[in-house]
């Protein structure tokens, strides 16, 4: 399981994210977070992997994170591989409090990565109702860092 962990760190520094729509105001919001990444034992013969996620962000998003990723390499193609997963992310964004999920689809192609990460619609809660986010994950010298540009309110 240790390549698949690294080929899915790898994947994050392509990342592809939903857009706004035109004429909502786009906030900034930064940070750092850390990730600890809990391996489910299924087996050896098991077809993929399983992971708890479990995340604490600083920073513009104060937050922690649960969550569940599968993922996949390929037997016979170094450095292929995909994932997918789901977190929930509850805290405070710039000072609003709620919650809203994420949605990760990761796929790496003889080591060229691609990643989607979303938020559910409609998925955010108290005064994060609305939530839309454009979202950059960068990983550099094995720090977690954040930046990404959201918009509040009805869609």
């Amino acid at each position: 399981m240790s390549v698949i962990l690294m080929l899915i760190c790898a994947l994050v520094f392509n990342v592809v994210t939903i857009q706004s729509k035109p004429g909502k105001v786009m906030t900034k919001a930064s940070g750092t977070f850390e990730v600890k990444l809990n391996p489910q034992d299924q087996g050896a013969d098991a077809p993929v992997g399983r992971m708890e996620i479990d995340k604490q962000f600083q920073g513009d998003l104060v937050a922690t994170s649960k969550g569940q990723m599968l993922m996949a390499a390929s037997s016979s193609v170094k450095d292929s591989a995909g994932y997918v997963a789901i977190e929930k992310v509850t805290g405070t964004l710039n000072g609003r409090r709620g919650s809203f999920y994420l949605q990760h689809n990761g796929v790496m192609t003889r080591g060229v990565g691609e990643l989607a990460i979303t938020v559910i619609p409609d998925s955010g809660t108290d005064q994060l109702v609305g939530l839309r986010v454009k979202m950059n994950i960068i990983i550099a010298e094995g720090k977690h860092s954040y930046d990404f540009e959201y918009t509040l309110g009805e869609p």
